[in-house]
């Protein structure tokens, strides 16, 4: 299975999560938001790279050209509420793609908040049988979220391909996701940390993206 971690290559990448890691670059939800929506353009960019394509002839005014485009039927899938801006980038580059939507959400299951347990409330899906289907999601942690979304997800058929997106991962969410997934399908991080806290949080991460993205919730 190919896994692609874009911190290990020097690119304009690294400069966004330099930004979305900065407090201070934080405190402006606008700028935040921007920059997941940009790493889901590029990363959807790099994709792309890997459908099948077929030339097809373009009538332009002063004759015609074959270009190869892309035969494969796209789903775009992210996980409410976190990934909707991340899901925004990927959707202005595959702009003719399908969408899905999951609701996945982590819950404490003990006092100390310690221990994770993941909640599928709500999904929103068109058939991905026999489509590429990319499922993005900013923080890939425990990987809980992410395996109970492709489970969800698969009920609606098997896909030709699924690619996982998501801004920070880690080691051991890496792992849980792999193991829900094919050796041909992939996994995209534009990084991933050394691990988590005692509370499941991404370290050194940079925090909750649903709250620097939309605010604190209750």
């Amino acid at each position: 299975m190919q896994v692609t971690n874009f911190s290990e290559h020097n690119s304009v990448m690294n400069h966004y999560m330099a930004e979305l890691r900065d407090k201070k670059y934080q405190q402006n939800r606008l700028l935040f938001r921007n920059n997941i929506e940009r790493i889901g353009q590029l990363m959807a960019y790099e994709i792309s790279k890997t459908l099948e394509y077929k030339e097809k002839t373009v009538t332009t005014p002063l004759g015609t050209i074959d270009i190869p485009l892309a035969k494969d039927e796209v789903v775009i899938a992210t996980v409410l509420r976190a990934g909707l801006p991340f899901h925004e980038g990927f959707l202005q580059v595959f702009d003719k793609a399908e969408n899905a939507f999951v609701s996945a959400y982590r819950m404490y299951t003990n006092r100390e908040h310690t221990e994770v347990g993941v909640h599928t409330e709500y999904m929103a899906s068109p058939s991905v049988k026999g489509k590429t289907l990319i499922i993005c999601d900013p923080m890939l942690a425990t990987g809980g979220s992410m395996a109970a979304s492709i489970e969800a997800l698969l009920k609606t058929g098997k896909p030709k391909k699924i690619h996982v997106a998501c801004v920070i991962a880690t080691p051991e969410g890496v792992d849980v996701v792999r193991q829900a997934l094919s050796d041909d399908d992939a996994i995209w991080c534009a990084a991933i940390d050394p691990g988590m806290n005692e509370h499941k949080y991404i370290v050194p991460g940079f925090g909750d993206c649903g709250d620097l993205c939309y605010g604190e919730k209750l």
